[in-house]
């Protein structure tokens, strides 16, 4: 059986699903452009660094979520997806995911963004399984926080072992392969059988090379 493990942002899509979301929702008038774009700017940066404590990125970006419910928030993600997010999904995205489907393959995309901004993207590419930061929700209402493990870093390999079992399988019955651009990422493309770095980072780049690992470059 093969296992295919897709990241998001800077792999499949031309951009980081959590700043998109962030300029949107400036543009939208939802966000204070002059309080927060600098703030956006930052955490991306010690982001692709992998300076950024995990707590901290993933509450800064799930925190503009709070105060409302999925349904009204509805609108905007429809919003979000036609206007940031699919013309940021190249062709060669799109076939490479879809070689992987018509393989057979059990394709699962896994990334640090969280549920409600990312899962319509999957969706758009027909992936079936996502595993993602997830959002705390009270009572129908999006608290600012997240719940459970993160989907980061070391956390990305922890929550693939839970998600199999949860599904009846066992990572090691697989032959797996994993798509990143990110020194982030580094646990997860060290965990699988055939690591492929997309369009990747410096630091990254560099471990690909030492490692003799696949290097891909997608179209834009």
């Amino acid at each position: 059986m093969k296992l295919t493990l897709f990241d998001l942002d800077h792999t499949l899509l031309k951009g980081d699903s959590d700043v998109l979301w962030c300029d949107f929702l400036i543009n939208e008038g939802v966000l204070d452009r002059e309080g927060f774009a600098q703030r956006n700017a930052d955490m991306e940066a010690r982001y692709q660094a992998g300076t950024v404590g995990l707590e901290e990125f993933a509450n800064f970006y799930v925190g503009t979520l709070a105060g409302r419910t999925r349904k009204e928030w509805e609108p905007w993600r429809q919003a979000f997806l036609r206007s940031h997010i699919v013309p940021r999904i190249s062709r060669s995205a799109v076939e490479l995911v879809n070689r992987h489907l018509d393989a057979g393959d059990l394709v699962v995309l896994t990334t640090a963004s969280n549920r409600f901004i990312s899962e319509l993207t999957a969706i758009y590419f027909d992936i079936e399984h996502l595993i993602a930061t997830e959002a705390q929700l009270q009572d129908g209402i999006f608290t600012g926080r997240t719940t459970g493990i993160l989907n980061m870093r070391e956390g990305k390999v922890t929550r693939l072992h839970n998600w199999l079992t949860a599904s009846g399988h066992r990572f090691k019955d697989f032959h797996s392969t994993a798509y990143s651009d990110s020194i982030n990422d580094l646990p997860l493309l060290k965990a699988v059988n055939h690591a492929v770095a997309v369009n990747p980072d410096s630091r990254l780049h560099a471990k690909a090379l030492a490692r003799k690992w696949e290097i891909l470059h997608l179209a834009r």
